[in-house]
């Protein structure tokens, strides 16, 4: 039997839930957008810069957060190798989170785990998140602990506004590339650490969410977005590996959920 989690909120604290709320999931690649969280506060923090040199030649923090640096899905070899020139393709890369890691360790002589616990999770109360491995796929949560980062992205207080709002818009919007488990997409809008839906058919998200809506889906069954145009969030965590089902599933459950939320009046 498939063990879940999930839950919805929105930005005046309404929403609904469902399942092992404080079970631990592996949460696979829904650990990027929380990796690349505190990236960000990093880069607010002068820590790193977006637009420090890293990874390949030509390449920088931001196209590595945005899977534009050209690096292969996973690594061989150090550096290398090379799918595509920098920004000419959208390459889903655990390489290049696991570059930013390495980055981040030789910046601020802190482990990514160590770093993302002391910029994230303690200060949201996220007691029961945890990175344990690569900062691409490593991380560990409950649903109770991911709505205190839906709600720190509908309402920021670790980054500027004006951070947050930079990184959930399209770097370089006109690439094309392939959505992981979903096929090909012309472009393939990514920000910096977050997949946008923006038009992309299939997608993992509900035919009524709007294109701005950001998130991640991970390989262990597990998603999570943010609907800035209703201001709306939801998380699902399963031990169900990604499949087809998913793709079966998870658009008509967002739909439902994106029916379900009624914002106040006024």
């Amino acid at each position: 039997m498939t063990a879940f989690a999930g839950a919805w909120l929105d930005r005046d604290g309404n929403g609904e839930s469902s399942g092992e709320l404080d079970r631990v999931f592996p949460l696979a690649s829904v650990t990027k957008p929380l990796f690349a969280y505190a990236v960000l506060i990093a880069v607010e923090e002068g820590s790193i810069a977006l637009g420090e040199p890293a990874g390949p030649e030509g390449s920088t923090v931001a196209h590595l957060l945005s899977h534009s640096s050209g690096l292969a899905p996973e690594a061989t070899s150090p550096g290398g190798p090379m799918f595509a020139p920098v920004g000419a393709r959208r390459i889903y890369s655990n390489q290049g989170f696991e570059v930013l890691g390495r980055i981040l360790t030789t910046n601020t002589d802190m482990t990514p785990a160590e770093y993302l616990r002391l910029a994230v999770f303690e200060p949201l109360g996220m007691q029961h998140s945890s990175l344990d491995g690569s900062p691409a796929h490593g991380g560990l949560s409950t649903v109770t602990d991911l709505m205190r980062f839906c709600r720190e992205l509908l309402a920021p207080t670790l980054i500027a506004p004006a951070t947050l709002q930079r990184a959930t818009l399209p770097f370089l919007p006109d690439l094309r590339g392939v959505l992981p488990g979903l096929g090909r997409q012309d472009p393939n809008p990514w920000g910096l650490g977050f997949e946008i839906r923006g038009h992309k058919r299939p997608h993992w998200t509900g035919r009524t969410n709007s294109s701005a809506t950001y998130g991640h889906f991970g390989a262990s069954g597990t998603f999570l977005w943010i609907d800035p145009e209703r201001s709306l969030g939801f998380a699902v965590l399963t031990d169900r590996r990604f499949g087809p089902w998913a793709a079966e599933v998870w658009p008509p459950l967002c739909d439902a959920v994106v029916a379900a939320h009624k914002p106040a009046e006024g």
